[in-house]
């Protein structure tokens, strides 16, 4: 979907489709026929954007391929897709029984990550459609902050650089501009928009951005208009953002609130927690690295945890836990609500539609297809109520 921003920027609307389990080409391919097609129909519109996650070997065989490139181009064209931005952040493994930690690797410091993101920029060059100012890959933010010692630090900066170097070397044979945004996240070397002003300092910022997840800001109390501030002073831009709800408990300390927090407990991802600290929550936020230790006891539970557990944009979990959506039209309302757009893409990225506590996870692809629209659906309308407008494309 495309909308219009006052200003003139064009502004995409994709989902993340690294909620579905396809690491191979015919997966992926399978995915547009099976969940795509039937989302954009839902929704009525002539074109839906896909954030494509492309695991490494699918984007190894695609970047020496140009002829399987040239076949899903076609693939989304036949059905009224387009890609303008890339999820880079999983390598592999996404769906295996148990991610965790893992899909931290390779982090920034190694060679891998660098010639993955390259194989995703060349694809994404021959797949961004006519007319489109810039394609955008979004990356994990360095690596897990555990270990990183300077050696490391230092190796991870060169390694920017060398994507700088093969982005620019891709525009010049492309004639298409692709750039890299690193993505703030709970736990990670680079957690929030200060340690993004501090870590990406010396970037080549014509290449390399940030991309902005409300779940992400929200997980660390990151107020959006103050988060956005501190990127403009490091002269950092939003290159895509995502549109993402935190769980959120307001009571830890209340039982019926632990038991439905542990209904969100489950084994294949990391769902860091955060709780504002000190007797009036004005203290920086404390911090465990997954749900089930919160709820053994790591976390006080005086004030309001925030679960990074993305969840349904549009839908509430049951009473006494609810979502961080405010958050979210804050975020949206800082980027697109003022005299100019902030970025040009937004991604709606619930990947978690399958880890769900049982009564609320999806049984079929048609009821999948459905809570990807609904999602679809509450960001665009949140978006033309900021006053953008709905397009043809």
């Amino acid at each position: 979907m495309r909308l219009l921003h006052p200003d003139g920027t064009p502004v995409h609307i994709a989902y993340c489709t690294n909620v579905h389990p396809a690491e191979d080409l015919d997966g992926v391919l399978a995915q547009l026929g099976r969940y795509a097609e039937p989302v954009r129909e839902r929704l009525g519109v002539p074109v839906l954007g896909l954030g494509l996650w492309l695991a490494h070997e699918a984007a190894t065989a695609l970047a020496a391929d140009p002829s399987a490139v040239g076949r899903l181009r076609a693939e989304l064209t036949a059905r009224g897709l387009e890609v303008v931005t890339l999820n880079g952040f999983p390598y592999r493994g996404f769906h295996a029984p148990v991610v965790k930690r893992a899909v931290y690797r390779p982090d920034w410091s190694s060679p891998d990550r660098v010639r993955y993101t390259l194989d995703l920029a060349r694809i994404l060059a021959a797949l961004l459609p006519a007319g489109v100012a810039y394609g955008s890959i979004s990356t994990l933010p360095l690596g897990w902050r555990t270990p990183w010692p300077p050696g490391r630090a230092e190796t991870a900066a060169r390694r920017l650089d060398e994507l700088a170097a093969g982005l620019a070397a891709i525009a010049d044979e492309t004639g298409r501009t692709i750039r890299v945004a690193l993505e703030p996240e709970p736990g990670c070397v680079v957690e929030s928009t200060e340690q993004a002003a501090q870590h990406l300092s010396g970037v080549d910022t014509d290449r390399i951005g940030v991309c902005l997840d409300g779940c992400h800001l929200a997980v660390g109390f990151e107020e959006p208009a103050a988060a956005l501030a501190r990127l403009d002073a490091a002269g950092l831009t939003v290159v895509k953002t995502q549109a993402s709800c935190a769980l959120q408990a307001d009571d830890p300390s209340d039982p019926a609130t632990r038991a439905a927090l542990t209904a969100f407990t489950e084994e294949r991802f990391l769902h860091q927690v955060r709780e504002p600290g000190g007797p009036d929550a004005a203290g920086p936020p404390q911090a465990v690295d997954d749900l089930d230790e919160a709820l053994a006891g790591r976390l006080p539970g005086r004030n309001p945890w925030r679960v990074h557990f993305h969840v349904p944009l549009h839908t509430d979990p049951a009473p006494p836990l609810r979502t961080t959506r405010p958050v979210l039209r804050a975020t949206l309302a800082a980027l697109f609500g003022g005299e100019r757009a902030r970025t040009a893409h937004v991604e709606t990225e619930t990947y978690t539609w399958g880890v769900l506590p049982a009564d609320r996870r999806p049984r079929t692809p048609g009821a999948l297809a459905d809570g990807i629209a609904a999602e679809l659906a509450f960001t665009r309308d949140h978006l033309l109520d900021l006053g953008l407008k709905e397009t043809a494309g």
